[in-house]
């Protein structure tokens, strides 16, 4: 590492110290493995695939994760896709809410949901785990249910009892086409989380 590299790292990790508020701990769910690859349950590591690769960063294998981070705005995005796997996805994000001093304010949880429309984008600042076995060991490991989720919707085309096929299964070719334009939107959607706030990002992107 060179000396300009070695500043800006020390500089960008003081100024992360003094002030906490402006990190952000994004967390895509998913499954690790081949086998789970670009399905309908790993969008949110899907998502924060494209966010990273806009910003040029790669993801390392850390402790409970896979992290990289980058700044935009003056604000810190760390971006954790969990190894624990959906149902323990909490153990990883209360490892690393502590580990970097994230504020459950500045957390941010990107699921997939079957109860919204496919491709379209909602905000909330706190809820139920509506069924979701990541969202309820996250709930279960934080103790609380309040904490800013962005669901992206999967839709529900599936038959009586094939819901779980249906959200381990892959996208089709239609839904891989529609996809390209949705995880742009959804990028978008994350930066304005740590620019502008949840209220605003809620009246801009919920429903797109």
């Amino acid at each position: 590492m060179n000396i300009k590299s070695l500043f800006k790292r020390l500089f960008i990790k003081e100024i992360d110290t003094l002030d906490p508020m402006k990190k952000y701990l994004i967390v895509g769910l998913g499954n690790i493995g081949a086998e789970y690859e670009n399905t309908r349950h790993n969008i949110g590591f899907k998502i924060l695939d494209y966010l990273a690769n806009d910003f040029d960063v790669s993801f390392l294998s850390n402790k409970l994760g896979d992290t990289t981070s980058f700044r935009f705005k003056g604000r810190t995005f760390i971006l954790l896709k969990p190894s624990t796997y959906m149902n323990l996805s909490g153990k990883a994000v209360k490892y690393w809410m502590t580990k970097e001093k994230i504020s459950i304010d500045n957390l941010l949880i990107v699921t997939d949901d079957l109860n919204i429309d496919f491709g379209t984008i909602r905000f909330k600042a706190k809820g139920s785990d509506g069924g979701h076995n990541g969202l309820k060991d996250i709930q279960e490991k934080l103790n609380t249910a309040t904490y800013s989720r962005f669901r992206f919707g999967v839709g529900a085309n599936y038959s009586k009892g094939k819901q779980v096929d249906f959200v381990l299964s892959k996208w089709n070719k239609e839904e891989e086409s529609i996809l390209i334009e949705k995880l742009l939107i959804a990028a978008k959607s994350i930066l304005s989380f740590g620019t502008a706030g949840l209220r605003h990002t809620m009246n801009d992107f919920n429903g797109k």
